[in-house]
């Protein structure tokens, strides 16, 4: 028998910008993700489908996405926005060719190559269609597109539970147009759960259902929480030692989805539970720890590496990106300059890396129980 499965979530998300304003913070924000971030995905998945891998996994796309992607407006922005740093990184090489810096001059000629390509991605590859794409994928079996609240509103700190129903309704319409079918995975904002709470406890004196409620009523079969949800633990803000109450009825919702036995004691990420009153209908997934720390921790993360690419300095002229991250606490002034070889080395070797974690997690949590587990790797896409 195998030791576990594992669940890899990429969760997709950009505030609405469109016609914003362009930079720092407007529209060019979407554009930069689709370029640095959804293009090159794609290329991915469809590269590993076209040498014959079987990979599944799951892509997160909110509506205020999906809605702003598929947009015609956004989509001419962006043919612009890449054409336009094309032709900047092209003046740049004549601009270092001229100085006699020839390090920076390669630097600029691959940034001229890659919005080269990322432009004739989007138009050939993909025929100005992002999520006619990423829906292909999803036909074809190889990923599962879940989905978010209408606003990517933080669901309970809505003052009305009308809300929360006119949130879910409206992505479910929002879904099947873009999608053609019906959404079974959510990704709650900020991963954000509400137990249910009676009437006495709530100061309008009003009942307020638990979110897996909605959730299956709109047809919603698992969601995705942080890992102290299930596990237990001192939220963010107790000092040690600090009274924290018992584990609370969070964790008593939960019952095992092979027993259906109510988990009286703070669960573990490495399996899913049936929730509260919606037990048979929706399932939660918790985010695995150490999986997740080694991508989302400043201290020991792969993003912060020497080797990557420093995303807030860039040319005065052009405003290129030349520079890498440099060593710990390197001056934004002193930053050597970015070396695309040796990040794709590094990238190599901490895919290498996480492989072998998720397979050590998996290998540990089996010998601990017995049974196999599961890892959700949850992140930012």
């Amino acid at each position: 028998m195998t030791n576990g499965a594992f669940t890899f979530v990429l969760h997709s998300h950009l505030p609405y910008a469109r016609q914003s304003g362009m930079w720092p913070h407007g529209e060019e924000w979407v554009h930069e993700a689709i370029s640095e971030t959804y293009l090159p995905l794609l290329n991915a998945l469809y590269d590993l489908k076209n040498e014959g891998v079987a990979y599944r996994l799951t892509v997160s796309i909110t509506p205020i996405l999906a809605e702003q992607l598929d947009d015609p407006l956004i989509k001419d922005h962006f043919e612009t926005y890449a054409h336009e740093r094309s032709v900047w990184a092209t003046a740049d090489i004549d601009r270092f060719a001229a100085s006699g810096d020839e390090k920076l001059k390669e630097l600029a000629a691959f940034y001229r190559d890659w919005y080269d390509a990322t432009l004739s991605a989007f138009r050939d590859r993909y025929g100005r269609d992002i999520i006619g794409a990423f829906k292909k994928l999803q036909d074809d079996g190889y990923i599962e597109i879940s989905t978010s609240a209408a606003t990517h509103g933080y669901l309970p700190l809505l003052s009305r539970d009308s809300s929360i129903v006119g949130q879910l309704r409206t992505v479910i319409r929002s879904y099947k147009r873009m999608f053609g079918r019906q959404p079974t995975a959510i990704w709650l904002p900020e991963c954000a759960y509400r137990p249910a709470r009676p009437a006495e406890a709530t100061p309008e004196g009003i009942a307020r259902p638990a979110i897996e409620e909605y959730l299956a009523n709109q047809g919603i079969k698992v969601f995705f929480s942080e890992t102290h949800t299930v596990e237990g633990g001192k939220p963010v803000g107790k000092a040690a030692g600090e009274a924290i109450g018992p584990h609370g009825e969070v964790h008593r919702r939960f019952k095992e989805i092979e027993t259906g036995e109510l988990q009286e004691t703070p669960g573990t990420t490495f399996k899913p539970y049936w929730v509260g009153n919606a037990a048979g209908k929706v399932a939660v997934l918790a985010r695995n720890n150490r999986t997740g720390q080694q991508v989302w921790s400043g201290q020991f993360g792969y993003p912060g590496d020497a080797a990557y690419r420093e995303f807030h300095r860039k040319d005065g002229v052009s405003g290129m990106q030349y520079w890498a991250i440099g060593g710990p606490g390197t001056d934004l002034g002193d930053k050597p300059l970015y070396d695309p070889a040796t990040a794709r080395e590094r990238v190599k070797s901490h895919a290498d890396h996480f492989a072998g974690l998720v397979a050590e997690q998996l290998r540990e949590y089996r010998e601990e129980t017995g049974a196999p587990g599961l890892i959700a790797s949850n992140y930012d896409t």
